[in-house]
């Protein structure tokens, strides 16, 4: 009986530490797909790499894709769910939604489904929050602006305003393309994102 309470008691401990083991999704454009760099430099890798120095059990899928929008995203997002069971999606999408004048209402609709949808697979949600550069005019960048804390409100989603804080427009920090991120920009973008992430872990 002592045997069987034993083995009993191991089969939970480890069940508990393997239900601690849990999947951080990314679904993002070519911002975490680490476009023109190494992806070993990424913002995505530093993440794990991060969470396995600070003891943290959770593996990282980066399912992102270059180019991609809020649109291919939800096509995308319900195999990637039915396939990693994530605990935690992590939404980065909507800067080519921008740089392509979609409407910013379609952006913010198809983000609430893709939220909707990791909700009701189980997965906790955090929403990385992108803007656009003025010359598309003020009222469109506002709006656009204005989808990521619409969205924060009314779906009560952990938000990061603007994923490219500090980033964004600062040459030193970007490519050559004058876009993308450049390889010493990919800690700050974890920083930015790491303190709305760690609670959600």
């Amino acid at each position: 009986m002592r045997a069987w309470f034993l083995s009993a008691g191991l089969g939970l401990l480890l069940l508990s530490q393997g239900a601690m083991a849990g999947t951080v999704l990314i679904v993002g454009d070519s911002i975490s797909a680490a476009f023109g760099l190494d992806t070993r430099v990424g913002w995505v890798s530093l993440l794990q790499q991060r969470l396995e120095k600070e003891g943290y059990k959770e593996k990282v899928v980066n399912a992102s894709v270059s180019g991609d929008t809020s649109a291919g995203g939800q096509a995308r997002l319900p195999a990637l769910l039915a396939e990693h069971k994530p605990d935690l999606v992590i939404l980065e999408l909507g800067g080519n939604d921008g740089l392509r004048g979609q409407p910013p209402a379609q952006l913010q609709q198809n983000l609430a489904s893709m939220i909707d949808s990791s909700r009701e697979a189980g997965a906790r949600v955090l929403l990385l929050g992108m803007q656009i550069p003025p010359n598309y005019g003020a009222r469109y960048t506002q709006a656009f602006k204005e989808v990521y804390s619409n969205l924060a409100t009314e779906k009560k989603v952990a938000l990061v305003p603007f994923m490219l804080e500090g980033v964004g427009g600062v040459p030193e920090f970007t490519q050559a393309d004058g876009l993308h991120p450049a390889a010493n920009a990919q800690g700050r973008l974890l920083e930015n994102v790491w303190p709305q992430l760690k609670p959600l872990l």
